[in-house]
């Protein structure tokens, strides 16, 4: 840090382009938005025929009959992701960083190693995103809330602490993939919980909470161990008290302040009952396609049939025993060795963590694949059978609409055609209507064109394009025996072909089902050659039903997480490198000189929570207060005037419960957990506005920074003394420090 320390180059034109780009890349990151792009027709055209023509996707028909518009619009996403990054092109472009930034920033420096963080973090994930793939964190979910029983005060309280008590060992995210869900249906089959807000604001808290024990279970606290050199159990050792207080004082406080009503939290919750039948169905397997049938339409609350699938999630959960007993062996044969090895390892010379958790990751992975692979029969007839299913209720609504469209009498059925048919115009047939104007939420829709209707004409039976209703053979009876209009039954017309967009894609299976023609949502013909996009179409599908574990396990995995994080630990070290987080360590140091220890923690802890909202999450917020601190430190080194021990770490711990508690502050994007618990609640069609998550989430971070600050105080006191920090001295060996070794 030779010349980091120069804060005269703040006044330079890229440095202050620099903090302005900075700002404007975390506003994005608080407030993604798209923007526009408009491409001339004719080259968009020529690309997508240049792509047709080599087969990379399919042939295009045209569809509407009006004039064309000249450009075609394109809407680029500006988020997380993409503003960061394009931040750091715009300032490699003016020169404001180069070559040595982007080292630092990604390969790594001052203990900062990204990529080994990256590595070690979705190694890591890996294997508890697999653990809650087997069903074990639903499932012990049930014998919690069978343990909880009715009485809702007690339930309340056994939810709460097994989150905690489960978010310590794993981390945040596999709490908030399951626990989210499970809550989203147990609130929905319970007749007196009027609002989840209670239950799912809860187990936000207490997941993020509980992921500060530990420094495997967030990304932030892997940012902070390394930049201090923290080793993990004296990292543990600071953080559990301030931690398991924190807690214990909330819980009154949501349960009796906070959502102390009975529509939220009732004395007494009425669940609706499980048939026999159902209690001993074999659990479905949710991670398989289709598993469950048609379940991507919005749950109908007075809908039985909806409230029983609902309760059959939660109370016949699925549970894969081998898969989760193995995943949990390998998770806790992890930690182990993590904490053993970097307790004994001495600074400076230790091995980077993830050469224990990439070999554990690999050897979970070859377990799902090998277990997918040997239930694959098993699981292909499943999602069959799942597939048939929906098939059957689509087109049976489909037919129910189009009876409830079109009212035909048996006379007007039988005419010879050329009496007129008296249609109300507010609600037409998909059959008359034009192609281009049908719209439907039918993953393929049929429409004839001159009034023909949507089968065969003269072709054989073995030339016939397969369509929806000759798919499923219930519906395709019914459709048979139907009572068409004249003009539709004697047509000679052949029938076209429209396919609208599917939710998923889908490719080309013999007697299972799925339509051929659908190739990625195109508008293609039945005789579409294969493309490129078919077949990965296919082979997702493929991989779907044959190793339905990985291929979750992998959607679910954080990968979002490396480009984001990467392209913020270059705007950081842009920022060190212009001299702006020298001129933040300044003002820190100002800070606590007038107001000392106490103000430290109070300080840093406000601080960084306010950060987490507004500097990229609580990983940009830790990359950039690490770099601050460690500028601090740099500050004082070379002054010879030194930090206390007990102030320095009463900085750096109140740090870490900030960036932790942060996540549950203001914003969904003060942390990645929360964007995918928003996202997760929004599939189960609970809708959390932004300004009702703050709402809630303010009484709640203010008591838990409030009660986690006043503890950590306490611990720093009585534990440290104002004898200078020993992290100044250089290259210092964990033997040579006077204080108990599990504080330093």
């Amino acid at each position: 840090m030779a010349d980091d320390l120069n804060t005269g180059r703040i006044k330079e034109w890229r440095s202050i382009l620099t903090l302005i780009v900075f700002v404007l890349a975390n506003i994005v990151v608080l407030f993604p938005f798209h923007v526009p792009i408009y491409i001339p027709r004719s080259l968009c055209n020529a690309a997508l025929n240049s792509l047709s023509a080599l087969r990379i996707i399919p042939s295009r028909e045209k569809t509407s009959n009006g004039p064309e518009a000249l450009f075609v619009k394109f809407s680029v996403p500006l988020n997380s992701i993409t503003a960061p990054l394009i931040a750091d092109l715009f300032l490699l472009a003016i020169l404001a960083i180069g070559r040595q930034e982007i080292h630092d920033g990604t390969v790594g420096a001052n203990n900062i190693n990204p990529i080994d963080i990256m590595v070690f973090f979705l190694t890591l994930a890996y294997i508890a995103i697999s653990i809650d793939a087997s069903g074990l964190i639903r499932y012990l979910a049930f014998k919690v809330l069978q343990k909880g029983g009715e009485v809702g005060h007690r339930l309340f309280f056994y939810l709460y602490s097994f989150f905690f008590v489960l978010g310590s060992f794993i981390g945040n995210d596999p709490i908030i993939l399951s626990g989210t869900a499970f809550l989203a249906y147990m609130t929905r089959v319970s007749s007196n919980i009027i609002h989840p807000r209670a239950w799912i604001h809860t187990q936000f808290a207490v997941a993020n909470i509980a992921s500060a024990i530990l420094v495997s279970s967030n990304p932030t606290n892997l940012v902070l161990a390394g930049a201090f050199e923290i080793k993990f159990i004296v990292y543990t050792a600071n953080m559990i008290v301030p931690v398991v207080v924190t807690a214990i004082v909330l819980f009154p406080f949501l349960l009796y302040i906070i959502f102390a009503d009975e529509s939220l939290i009732p004395f007494s919750i009425k669940m609706h009952e499980l048939s026999e039948e159902a209690k001993t169905r074999k659990p479905v397997n949710p991670n398989i396609p289709h598993a469950r049938g048609n379940t991507e339409e919005p749950p109908n609350q007075d809908d039985e049939q909806d409230k029983l699938m609902s309760l059959e999630e939660i109370m016949n959960p699925f549970l894969d025993k081998g898969g989760a007993a193995f995943g949990a062996v390998i998770m806790a044969a992890t930690l182990i060795t993590l904490l053993a090895l970097n307790a004994a390892s001495n600074s400076g010379g230790e091995h980077p963590v993830f050469w224990v958790t990439l070999p554990a990751a690999f050897v979970m992975f070859c377990w799902d694949v090998v277990f997918g692979w040997y239930h694959r029969h098993e699981t292909r007839e499943i999602a069959a059978k799942g597939r048939q299913e929906a098939e059957n209720v689509r087109a049976e609504r489909k037919i129910q609409g189009e009876q409830e469209a079109v009212p035909i009498s048996a006379s007007q059925g039988a005419s010879d055609g050329n009496e007129s048919v008296q249609v109300d115009s507010r609600d037409v047939s998909p059959h008359t209507r034009h192609p281009a104007d049908l719209h439907t939420d039918d993953d393929i829709s049929l429409a004839a064109v001159d009034g023909s209707v949507d089968r065969p004409s003269s072709r054989s039976d073995h030339e016939t394009p397969r369509s929806a209703a000759a798919l499923v053979p219930r519906a395709a009876d019914r459709l048979s025996n139907e009572k068409l209009p004249a003009a539709a039954s004697t047509s000679e017309t052949k029938p076209e072909l429209i396919l609208t967009s599917s939710p998923e894609p889908l490719g080309t299976y013999p007697n299972n089902g799925i339509d051929e023609e659908k190739r990625g949502g195109a508008q293609i013909s039945a005789t579409e050659p294969r493309t490129l996009v078919s077949l990965a179409a296919d082979l997702h599908r493929w991989l779907q039903e044959t190793f339905p574990t990985v291929t979750v396990v992998v959607s679910h995995m954080p990968f979002p997480l490396v480009p984001f994080a990467l392209s913020m630990f270059v705007l950081v070290q842009a920022l060190v490198t212009k001299g702006w987080v020298p001129v933040f360590a300044h003002g820190w140091d100002h800070w606590v000189g007038r107001t000392g220890t106490v103000g430290s923690v109070g300080g840093m802890g406000f601080l960084s929570v306010i950060l987490c909202n507004f500097a990229g999450t609580n990983i940009g917020t830790t990359i950039l207060l690490s770099r601050v601190i460690q500028a601090w430190q740099e500050i004082h080194r070379r002054n010879g005037i030194p930090i206390s021990d007990r102030t320095f770490w009463a900085t750096v711990y109140s740090m870490a419960i900030g960036v932790n508690y942060g996540a549950f502050s203001t914003a969904f994007s003060a942390s990645l957990a929360g964007l995918l618990w928003r996202d997760i609640l929004k599939r189960k069609f609970i809708i959390v506005r932004s300004l009702d998550f703050a709402r809630v989430n303010l009484p709640i971070i203010a008591i838990s920074m409030a009660v986690g600050c006043t503890v950590l105080v306490g611990e720093i006191y009585i534990m440290r003394d104002d004898r200078p920090d020993t992290a100044l001295k250089p290259n210092l060996n964990a033997e040579d420090t006077s204080n108990d070794q599990i504080f330093t």
